[in-house]
């Protein structure tokens, strides 16, 4: 349990460490630095091997790029705590879209937490008439995105190996975000500023804290680790709040915590365990 509130520090944290990095360099391109050193590191753990395995990385990891594309760039545009939260609706809007690409009627507490989490996204950004900012529309892209995601790794997940599935995942990512960060970028080199940044979230979060997580839910159930790892946007708000000096008016806060509440019902109610499975071992935190 240690280990799993570790890494939910440490992926919640990723954000203000982000938020600072992309000042100094594209956020595409730091996207691209970091998931091309993260496969490169997996990989000497696993090698992938098999047609079919990358067939599959191929199609989760198009989600997985275009989650962080759509993150990193609103992170760029709005606040590291705003980004964690919205970031966390995911986990509400994964069984919505599940029950909609199943043609059936969401369950009753799928539509509460889906009220809930959209009050508190509009008290979180404190938006009139539904104006969001473009950061914060970015990120919840990103949230659609990571959706999508999960739902991919819910179906082809069980068929590989974790560790060099989530490798293929990371390295089609980098191959999808370098030439897209120098069509729109023009970004050069990582200059000295961002190495520290993409070390740690290349090596201290996408192998390190992963690491971590799978070890720790074969220990205690795919359950459990979903439901700590839903703590890490309370870190990344925590966190912004400490380094960044974020602060947070009160409508933002009971946004926050509506968000939150939202969260951790999806998670204990959801009778789904390939969706269960599949948020405990993805690289998206």
């Amino acid at each position: 349990m240690l280990a799993l509130l570790v890494a939910a520090f440490v992926y919640g944290a990723t954000f203000v460490v982000i938020k600072t990095a992309i000042e100094d360099f594209p956020p595409i391109a730091f996207v691209a630095w970091r998931f091309a050193l993260g496969a490169l590191a997996l990989a000497l753990f696993a090698f992938p091997r098999g047609r079919k395995l990358w067939l599959h990385g191929l199609i989760v990891g198009f989600f997985l790029f275009s989650g962080y594309a759509l993150q990193t760039a609103g992170l760029a545009l709005t606040g590291a705590a705003n980004s964690a939260l919205i970031t966390g609706l995911y986990v509400v809007i994964t069984p919505l879209l599940a029950s909609l690409l199943a043609r059936t009627a969401p369950g009753w507490w799928i539509s509460g937490a889906a009220a809930l989490s959209f009050a508190g996204l509009v008290l979180l950004t404190g938006t009139n008439d539904l104006d969001f900012k473009r950061g914060d529309l970015l990120t919840l892209g990103c949230a659609f995105a990571f959706a999508c995601y999960i739902l991919a790794v819910s179906r082809f997940a069980r068929q590989h190996p974790v560790v060099p599935f989530t490798t293929v995942q990371l390295a089609v990512a980098a191959a999808l975000a370098f030439p897209v960060s120098y069509a729109f970028e023009n970004p050069g080199l990582p200059p000295q500023s961002v190495w520290a940044a993409l070390a740690l979230t290349a090596f201290g979060v996408s192998v390190g804290a992963f690491i971590l997580q799978i070890w720790a839910q074969t220990i205690v159930g795919a359950s459990t680790t979903a439901v700590v790892l839903a703590a890490e946007p309370a870190f990344g708000v925590a966190t912004a709040w400490v380094v960044l000096g974020e602060r947070l008016t009160l409508a933002a806060w009971g946004g926050a915590l509506l968000i939150l509440v939202a969260i951790f019902i999806v998670i204990t109610k959801q009778e789904d365990q390939t969706w269960i499975e599949a948020e405990a071992v993805t690289p998206t935190h």
